[in-house]
């Protein structure tokens, strides 16, 4: 069975990475029977998301100043997390609706989260070291389908308690972790360097270049959560204008965020011979543009509406793997975690404010919140024209 495993490391890493991360929306997937049952808002829906990416901004900045990711095997690190998040985000069947504790669960869900999303790409060094925009794709394109998971769990299980897909979630994790354990460390290593000051990490941004690639991306960021947010809300609304079942919802709302997978590894394919950069900039224009035009168009019929939320869904997460690759390309090569780290860090602190505007304006404003997403898309490609064109990385 572990020979069997460490033969398609790869594969083995990124089922892992799809098992721990549906952990990441495991609450957005059962909101609306949820809500209804408890009698909670999109408000609501949002401080609970808000506390995940707490979260996982604390576990990030925890495993990147103290240097416990260094300390641990990562595989360890990524089981433990896994099994520890499957336990957390199961315990919040007994404190749903029962604030602060609910709360709090989500944000230790976030802290366990960072210890496996962030893992998952430092074994892929591991196990890969010729790794690229084009692997990295496919790591983040699990990541799209772990947060897309919860949303087909649901309708899946249409008619049931809504506890069942929240547990199903859990069950993933502990497989995930289980896996991630069998398959153990992988020989390529980077060896440790102990703590990393948080000074190393931010030297990077003196260079012009890795500035221009982390504004890009902390302009992706702003955009891609508040979309994952909203998007229940958003396909809610365009199936009660065609008049079809709200059972749909769930699915339609999985297919939307899923489909982000396929933007990531197509993303990844063109990176090989156009670059990562020319993949980043036309992801950021065609869904910014969306984010501008598709409130304009709200009085469209429904199913245009939802082609346009498909195409968004594919290209609001496109270029977040090769922002990632163009980061370590440019970063110093003796601080290439640190930078990460901090980049990273900063960029899951951005979706805190955007996802507290658009679910708390969505009861007041509707599809109009769409707006609140566009200064993502166009300050990071304005980001991206300051720094200019650099090497390109596939």
């Amino acid at each position: 069975m572990i020979r069997l495993l460490r033969r398609y490391p790869l594969p083995v890493i990124v089922l892992a990475q799809l098992f721990g991360t549906s952990l990441w929306f495991s609450i957005n997937g059962i909101w609306l029977s949820f809500a209804r049952q408890l009698g909670l808002d999109e408000a609501d829906l949002g401080q609970l998301t808000l506390a995940v990416q707490a979260g996982f901004i604390t576990g990030t900045l925890t495993l990147a100043v103290t240097g416990l990711a260094d300390r641990f095997g990562a595989s360890r690190i990524f089981a433990v997390a896994s099994i520890l998040g499957a336990a957390v985000n199961a315990a919040f069947v007994l404190a749903a609706g029962h604030a602060p504790m609910d709360f709090l669960l989500r944000f230790a869900t976030g802290l366990c989260l960072a210890g496996i999303y962030p893992l998952g790409m430092k074994m892929v060094i591991a196990w890969t070291p010729r790794y690229s925009g084009a692997a990295l794709a496919w790591l983040v394109g699990m990541l799209t389908l772990g947060t897309a998971l919860p949303h087909l769990m649901r309708g899946a299980t249409a008619g049931l308690p809504w506890e069942w897909p929240l547990l199903g979630a859990s069950a993933l994790a502990v497989a995930g972790g289980a896996l991630v354990w069998l398959l153990g460390d992988g020989p390529h290593l980077p060896a440790s360097s102990g703590p990393i000051p948080l000074r190393q990490g931010l030297a990077a941004l003196g260079n012009a270049r890795f500035r221009a690639v982390a504004g890009g991306y902390f302009g992706h960021m702003w955009e891609l959560y508040a979309f994952w947010t909203i998007t229940p809300l958003l396909v809610a609304r365009e199936l009660d204008r065609a008049g079809l079942s709200a059972g749909l919802i769930p699915w339609l709302a999985f297919t939307v965020i899923a489909v982000g997978a396929l933007g990531c590894v197509a993303g990844g394919r063109l990176s090989r011979t156009l670059g990562s950069e020319w993949v980043a900039r036309w992801a950021l224009r065609i869904s910014g543009l969306l984010c501008l035009v598709y409130p304009l168009l709200g009085g469209l019929p429904a199913g245009l509406l939802v082609v346009l939320l498909l195409i968004w869904g594919v290209t609001v997460v496109a270029d977040s793997p090769q922002f990632s690759a163009l980061a370590a390309a440019t970063a110093p090569r003796a601080s290439v975690g640190s930078s990460l780290a901090v980049m990273n860090a900063v960029g899951f602190g951005l979706t805190l404010p955007a996802i507290w505007l658009t679910s708390g304006l969505w009861s007041h404003a509707g599809v109009w919140v769409a707006l609140v997403l566009l200064p993502g898309p166009v300050l990071g490609l304005w980001s991206l024209a300051r720094g200019g064109r650099g090497s390109s990385v596939s």
